[in-house]
């Protein structure tokens, strides 16, 4: 597999790699992934709008140049800007790999950085020398504008075109809270969108904070992802709730979808609406709750992306599809091809259970 090099959302040329309940792989133009939809299904897609959250600047104390990657906030909340988390690099910008980026002067709480006109205070160190706190001074008008006039889109080495903003909003884009792209829903265009409606499949919204992708350190890595607020309206968890009742296909546009409803049944015993943050890992010791098909971008194996995948497929049948995506050159990344993966049921049934609030809770089990 081949890294996408070209900031175009919906290109021509785009794949879909289809993996069916029974594992059989289909391979197709990714502009065709409707036809891969039945009617009846729900489609939940993220619509969180996309931050410009690297931020270069000065660390105070030194006087050194350093790249604050913005990374999570306790909540969505418009006026809750002043607290972020926040992962430090050295000197440079993303035409170096992440993992050969500089390490930033020595951080410890207290200390005071210039990140443009931002200004910004350490409170703490999260665990690890790199993964700070920070508290930005100044009203939340006057962070939110410190961050539009100041930050970049959160860019890598592979993408070596310098990002806008544009480049990394999706077509239903909203709230402004992704630290990087919900990129799954590249896929989704106006026309998808009519064309699910004429085949009788329903569309629905989530707003999730997606996290950063990489660190460029391994220790760091492996915490990923970071806790990532969420937010579930009341009509999309009236027609989740509905869904499961009906026993329906839930489809997720991306992982961030998967994660925020997955967490929300796992703690409130169904889907319900309102706000939590998802703290949770998904991989192969996962059940899922509500999610059937995940739509997503092509991930390596070794990534948490690639081991959410786990929970939808076995693993001699997630590596039969990852090998046909390596002969085949599909491409990664976010600006990448996709795969569309339905788990097995068990006994090809559903199983639901009743519940009150918004519908049902549904404990589906895989295979």
């Amino acid at each position: 597999m081949i890294a996408a090099t070209v900031p175009v959302q919906r290109p021509s040329d785009a794949r879909l790699l289809v993996v069916d309940a029974l594992g059989r792989i289909t391979h197709a133009r990714r502009a065709d992934f409707v036809e891969f939809l039945r009617r009846g299904d729900l489609v939940v897609a993220n619509d969180a709008a996309t931050l410009p959250a690297s931020l270069q600047g000065r660390h105070v104390p030194t006087g050194r140049e350093i790249e604050m990657r913005l990374a999570g906030r306790r909540s969505l909340a418009a006026d809750d800007v002043e607290e972020f988390s926040a992962v430090a690099f050295g000197a440079g910008d993303f035409h170096t790999p992440t993992e050969h980026r500089p390490l930033p002067p020595p951080i410890a709480p207290g200390d005071r950085l210039a990140l443009g006109p931002l200004r910004a205070t350490v409170t703490r160190l999260l665990g690890h020398p790199r993964l700070v706190s920070l508290h930005f001074d100044g009203s939340s008008d006057e962070i939110w504008a410190g961050l539009a006039r100041h930050g970049r889109p959160i860019q890598y080495a592979h993408m070596t075109t310098p990002l806008a903003l544009w480049d990394v909003w999706t077509v239903i884009a909203g709230p402004p809270v992704a630290f990087e792209p919900p990129s799954a829903g590249f896929v989704l265009d106006w026309h998808a969108l009519a064309a699910m409606r004429a085949r009788g499949v329903e569309f629905a919204t989530i707003t999730h904070a997606a996290g950063i992708s990489s660190t460029g350190d391994a220790e760091l890595d492996a915490r990923l992802p970071l806790d990532e607020p969420y937010d579930i309206p009341s009509s999309t968890a009236v027609a989740i709730g509905r869904a499961l009742a009906d026993q329906r296909r839930i489809v997720a546009i991306g992982t961030t979808v998967v994660r925020a409803l997955e967490h929300v049944a796992s703690t409130r015993g169904y889907v319900a609406s309102g706000s939590g943050v998802a703290t949770q890992r998904i991989d192969e010791t996962s059940r899922l709750r509500v999610v059937d098909v995940i739509l997503s971008g092509v991930h390596e194996p070794g990534t948490t992306h690639h081991q959410l995948l786990r929970a939808f497929a076995a693993a001699d049948v997630l590596g039969q599809a990852d090998a046909s995506l390596a002969a085949r050159g599909y491409r990664t990344h976010e600006f990448g091809d996709s795969v569309l993966i339905e788990r097995p049921v068990l006994n090809e049934q559903i199983l639901s259970i009743p519940r009150t609030s918004v519908g049902f809770q549904s404990d589906r089990w895989c295979a």
